[in-house]
């Protein structure tokens, strides 16, 4: 997921900075969290304060031989550094996600989830994929779990800014 600005996620695409950034050098390499300003190599980070970006952190989580993902996080902030607790919290969150990450709602779920994205009610979702009004809920009600949300709405949400559908 990247919620950085539009403009930035633009100049760091067109630039190739993905190729040069120390940031994710540093992620490549380490384990764990790291202020910007404690990354040796990330000094200066002028790409970044250019846009208005003059703190941040980095974490990073290395998979296993079973599940070789990796997860990281760029963090950023304009007016000061993260403190401890914020670092803490950041790393507690993409730990959570990245040993979530398996945890899909599977291609009936998403299905569901797709169309009930799009608004269609759950009567026409059951005509659409030819199942019951029951099996709908059912569906809606176990892509949510497995996404760790209460409502299908939320199920929806995240399931879209995940990429999923």
């Amino acid at each position: 997921m990247n919620i950085f600005p539009t403009k930035w996620i633009d100049h760091y695409t067109l630039s190739g900075m993905a190729l040069v950034d120390p940031l994710l050098r540093w992620c490549q390499k380490n384990e764990g969290c790291a202020r910007w300003r404690d990354i040796e190599e990330a000094q200066p980070l002028n790409e970044y304060r250019s846009f208005g970006m003059h703190f941040g952190s980095v974490v990073s989580i290395f998979g296993t031989i079973a599940k070789p993902k990796r997860s990281l996080g760029i963090f950023a902030r304009n007016d000061r550094d993260l403190d401890e607790a914020e670092m803490a919290e950041l790393g507690r969150l993409l730990r959570g996600l990245h040993a979530h990450e398996t945890r899909k709602p599977t291609k009936s779920q998403l299905e569901a989830l797709r169309l009930f994205a799009q608004g269609l009610p759950q009567k026409q979702i059951a005509h659409e994929l030819g199942i019951s009004i029951g099996a709908v809920k059912g569906r809606l009600r176990g892509g949510a779990e497995r996404l760790e949300v209460r409502t299908p709405v939320e199920a929806a949400f995240l399931a879209d800014r995940r990429g999923l559908l």
